[in-house]
Order: structure tokens, then C-alpha cells, then sequence
């Protein structure tokens, strides 16, 4: 007899193919201890992606995707776009947070929603610094610096614990990733599988990027449609240490059928899973030895 499969079963059965045997045993193991509790912050006070746009009450594409397959591999993933949920009394019930956000969050901004008080940015890179995990995505490296003539620099805390700070984007195109860190969780089964990928995204362009960056994927930019690519290869997916915590970057993720890609599924459960230390990897720097020139811009 057959069953129904719903859209839930799918979510999870499509990360689990692509978290990769070891990673997944430690995440669900969790679940017999306590599910790691993770914030998903989607405040929008900048450009408003559709992918973390909510339609009433329902929750964004991106949230219940993210929510889905976090519950079944041993994350409880609350989205939240309420920036007082970073107020140093609150911060600590959080094992990691994951960002895709857009413009000065300490404003109400485009969405009006609560935004973040002085102390509760404070209170965020306190948190990573002292052990917790962040998870990037996309417009992640737009945020609370400013794109253009208004550029917050290297010098910015946002910008120093993320690692790269958004430039601009030229039109959404099939673009090539190569593969330089085959090993990294969530990758063995997916992206991993082969040397490079394409796929269709909307790509940005990134610079002060730390010469201490872990380069998992790279953005190939020989053929790409757009100025702002003239320039040699640059990391588009990262790891890093901040202190004692674990930051991960992906500038993947502005389409609706990137976040129902199996393959991106898992690179996200994977950045999960070592971010809250439920897996191990190797973030021994190498972005001057992968992309040289990385820090090259557009001239």
C-alpha cells in the first residue's frame, strides 16, 4: 500500500540525503539529549527578500524550510524577525543564530519591526565571541554595514565576525562554484560530490574579507554578466573562528528553488550542525592559497 508523502517528509528526507551519515547520527543523537536551539533572525530593514517575506501570519518561504529541516535533524529553529530577542537577558537561551537579514537592524526599518537596541548588538557578538555558533546567508554581508559611499569598513564588528562585507550584485545568472573543501559537513553527499556546480542564484560581490577565512566554495567569475565580477575568484561560502565561536557564510540563497535544492538543504544543516558543535571540521585558513587576488575589486 502506499502513503502520502507530505511536504515535510520531503524536506527531511532531502536533508537527510544530504548531511552525510556521521554529521546526521550526531544531529539526531540531539534529539535523545536536547535539540540545539537556534534563532532564525529575518528582519528586514533594508531590501526585503521574498524568500523571507511573510504573507500574513504564515511563516516565510526560507522559515519554513529552515524550520522543517531543522526539526528533524535535532535543531529547534524558531524564526523571528523581533530584534528584542537579542537583549542581554534573553541572548543566552540561544545555542546559535542564523541571519538573512538586510540593512541597519538597530531601526525599525523597511519591515518595522522590532529592531535591536545598542545592547542586544553588543550582546550578539559577545555571544559569538564566547562560544556560540552564527550562520550567514546571502544578505547576511548586507547588514547593519551600507552598501556604496556609506560602507561601514573592515573595521566594523558586524563585518569583522562575518567575515565580507556586501559590494553589489549584478543580475540573477548561472554561475560556477568550485568545490575546495569537499569534506566540510553537509557537503560529501551534495555540492561535494563533484569539483564545481552551477546553478542559478543572484551573486554578490564581497570584499574586506579577513586573510583568515576557511573557503569551502568559490565564486568563478571569468564569463559572469556584470562589472562588479571583473575581477579574479573570491570566496562565496566561508568558515571561520571568532573567538571561541564558529561563524559560516554562503552568499547562496536569494531564489526560492535554491532554499527547495536538496544540495543547499544540506550545506545548511551541515553550517547547523558545526556552528553548535554537533560536527568537526578543519577550518585551517586557506584563502590566500584558493583565491589569490581574492581582495582584488573591481577597478
Amino acid at each position: 500500500m502506499s502513503r502520502n508523502i507530505n511536504r515535510r517528509d520531503l524536506l527531511a528526507s532531502a536533508g537527510a540525503a544530504w548531511l552525510g551519515s556521521g554529521v546526521l547520527s550526531r544531529a539526531l543523537g540531539a534529539t535523545a539529549r536536547a535539540p540545539k536551539k537556534v534563532l532564525y533572525f529575518t528582519k528586514s530593514s533594508g531590501f526585503p527578500h521574498s524568500v523571507v517575506t511573510r504573507q500574513g501570519d504564515a511563516p516565510a518561504h526560507s522559515e519554513k524550510i529552515l524550520t522543517e529541516i531543522g526539526k528533524a535533524h535535532g535543531f529547534e529553529v524558531v524564526a523571528s524577525k523581533d530584534g528584542r530577542l537579542f537583549e542581554p537577558d534573553k541572548i543566552g537561551e540561544w545555542d546559535g543564530f542564523v541571519f538573512y537579514t538586510t540593512g541597519d537592524l538597530t531601526t525599525p526599518g523597511t519591515d518595522k519591526t522590532p529592531p535591536l537596541s545598542a545592547d542586544g548588538e553588543k550582546a550578539l557578538y559577545d555571544a559569538i565571541r564566547g562560544g556560540k555558533g552564527f550562520v550567514g546567508m546571502h544578505c547576511a554581508t548586507d547588514t547593519f554595514g551600507h552598501h556604496g559611499a556609506r560602507n561601514k569598513g573592515a573595521e566594523d564588528p558586524f563585518i569583522q565576525m562575518i567575515g565580507g562585507e556586501f559590494v553589489s550584485h549584478g543580475p540573477q545568472q548561472v554561475a560556477t562554484q568550485a568545490v575546495v573543501d569537499p569534506k566540510f559537513p553537509g557537503l560529501a553527499d551534495g555540492f561535494g560530490k563533484a569539483s564545481s556546480f552551477d546553478i542559478n542564484d543572484e551573486w554578490y560581490a564581497l570584499k574586506n574579507m579577513p586573510d583568515d577565512l576557511h573557503v569551502i566554495l568559490v565564486q568563478k567569475t571569468e564569463g559572469m554578466n556584470g562589472f562588479m565580477y571583473n575581477r579574479p575568484d573570491f570566496p562565496s561560502t566561508w568558515a571561520r573562528k571568532h573567538g571561541d565561536g564558529r561563524v559560516f557564510y554562503t552568499s547562496m540563497g536569494h531564489r526560492e528553488d535554491v532554499w527547495t535544492n536538496p544540495n543547499y538543504q544540506g550545506l545548511l544543516l551541515g553550517a547547523l550542525a558545526w556552528t553548535t558543535g554537533l560536527a568537526d571540521a578543519d577550518v585551517t585558513p586557506n584563502v590566500k592559497e584558493v583565491t589569490p587576488g581574492y581582495d582584488k575589486l573591481t577597478r
